[in-house]
C-alpha cells in the first residue's frame, strides 16, 4: 500500500517533510462523522466570546482581498502533501473587521457538524494562515471542508478546521473535539505533537 499511495520523501524534500511523515500521491479525506453540505447562500460565520458579536455572510468574505496560497499540508495520520494550492482570505485581513477584547488569549473554531478545535491566539494570528474557499482553482469540495475551511499550515491538519462557521474568543485554553479525545493540545508536526501533551 505504501508504494501505491505514499512514498518516503526524497532528500531534496527532507526540510519540508516533518519527522515520521510520508508523501501522498493524492489528497486523502479523513472525517469523523457525516460530511455537512452547506450552500454559500446559507453559509454564515459568527464571531463571539471575547469579541464584539458579529455575523458575516459569504458575500462579506468574498468582498475581502483574495489571495492565492501554495502551502504544504501535514496530517497527524502521517501523510503530507506538498504544494497544495488554495484561494482564500488571510486571517489577518479578516481580523481587521473584528473588535477583539484585549483579554482574549485563545480561539475555539466552531464548524457545521459540531466539530471544534482550539488554537492559542498567537498561532491563529500568524501571517500565513487563511480561510480557504478554493482548492487547485476549483470551489472547495465539501469533503475537503467546503464551502470554507481555515488553513493553519504550521500545525497538523486537524487544526485547519473544515466547514468552519465561527470563532469563539476566550481568555483561557479549552480543548476541542480531538483534543478531548487524546490529541495534542497544539499539534506541531516538527515536534511530532500528535497525542497527549496536556
Amino acid at each position: 500500500m505504501l508504494g501505491n499511495f505514499f512514498k518516503k520523501p526524497e532528500a531534496t524534500d527532507s526540510d519540508r517533510v516533518p519527522p515520521g511523515q510520508y508523501l501522498t500521491n493524492g489528497f486523502p479525506v479523513l472525517t469523523y462523522g457525516d460530511t455537512p453540505h452547506i450552500s454559500t447562500n446559507e453559509w454564515q460565520f459568527r464571531v463571539f466570546g471575547l469579541a464584539q458579536p458579529k455575523t458575516f455572510t459569504w458575500s462579506d468574505f468574498m468582498s475581502l482581498p483574495q489571495h492565492e496560497f501554495t502551502k504544504d499540508f501535514h496530517c497527524v495520520t502521517r501523510w503530507s502533501k506538498l504544494d497544495v494550492q488554495w484561494t482564500g482570505v488571510k486571517v489577518t485581513d479578516f481580523m481587521k473587521l473584528v473588535k477583539l477584547d484585549p483579554k482574549a488569549t485563545h480561539v475555539m473554531q466552531h464548524c457545521y457538524g459540531g466539530y471544534t478545535t482550539n488554537l492559542p491566539l498567537e498561532d491563529f494570528l500568524r501571517q500565513e494562515n487563511f480561510f480557504a474557499h478554493k482548492l487547485f482553482g476549483e470551489p472547495l469540495p465539501a469533503d475537503h471542508g467546503g464551502p470554507m475551511r481555515l488553513v493553519v499550515p504550521h500545525l497538523y491538519a486537524w487544526k485547519s478546521a473544515k466547514w468552519i462557521n465561527g470563532l469563539e474568543f476566550l481568555d483561557h485554553d479549552e480543548l476541542g473535539f480531538w483534543e478531548r479525545n487524546g490529541y495534542h493540545r497544539r499539534g506541531d508536526p516538527w515536534k511530532e505533537e500528535r497525542y497527549g501533551g496536556l
